[in-house]
């Protein structure tokens, strides 16, 4: 089974937000998608051991894969395409939390497309078309996905820096509910 790039949107929407039970109509709707894509996510996430599911109807994501998998593989996976500048959303170093641990100069941090953006700078391809979207709703996801990127189209440092923030994220939801990896 073949993983999607919206399989790692939906873990990192449940990420989140622990110990919340999200149904998948839930789910679907947070993230502009079907209740039954959102469940086919799950299904490949689990398949893929980025998830678990020990009771009908249960599942969580696995931190310590979903971790390594982020950074080591979805860089080659998925890889970010740039474009042009456009208005956006802030995302990687252009975003907290890596925006202020670089300097950057101004117009030079990426973004997702949107028309609603905030700010101007040249395009990244978003993991899933609706992940923009989705991250303006909701700001712990657009961190997750912010460092994600980074991951995906920084430079070495960029990438160490994302790596070490990114573990730092996922530790500090942990506080809510409890780890299925663990």
């Amino acid at each position: 089974m073949d993983l999607k790039p919206q399989d790692l949107l939906v873990l990192l929407k449940v990420v989140a937000h622990p110990p919340q039970h999200w149904t998948y109509a839930a789910l679907g709707e947070a993230l502009a998608m079907s209740a039954s894509e959102a469940h086919a996510c799950v299904k490949r996430a689990v398949a893929c051991g980025l998830a678990v599911a020990p009771a009908r109807g249960e599942w969580s994501p696995v931190k310590p894969n979903l971790l390594e998998f982020m950074v080591h593989g979805v860089r080659y996976i998925w890889p970010a395409t740039p474009g042009p500048v456009k208005r956006g959303v802030p995302t990687a170093f252009g975003a907290e939390p890596l925006a202020s641990h670089l300097a950057v100069a101004a117009g030079e941090a990426p973004v997702w497309a949107h028309p609603t953006g905030s700010a101007k700078g040249p395009t990244l391809s978003p993991l899933y078309r609706t992940a923009p979207q989705a991250a303006l709703a909701d700001p712990a996801l657009h961190r997750l996905l912010a460092l994600l990127d980074a991951l995906r189209v920084g430079r070495a440092r960029e990438r160490s820096l994302a790596a070490t923030l990114l573990e730092a994220e996922l530790n500090q939801f942990d506080a809510g509910g409890t780890d299925a990896g663990q």
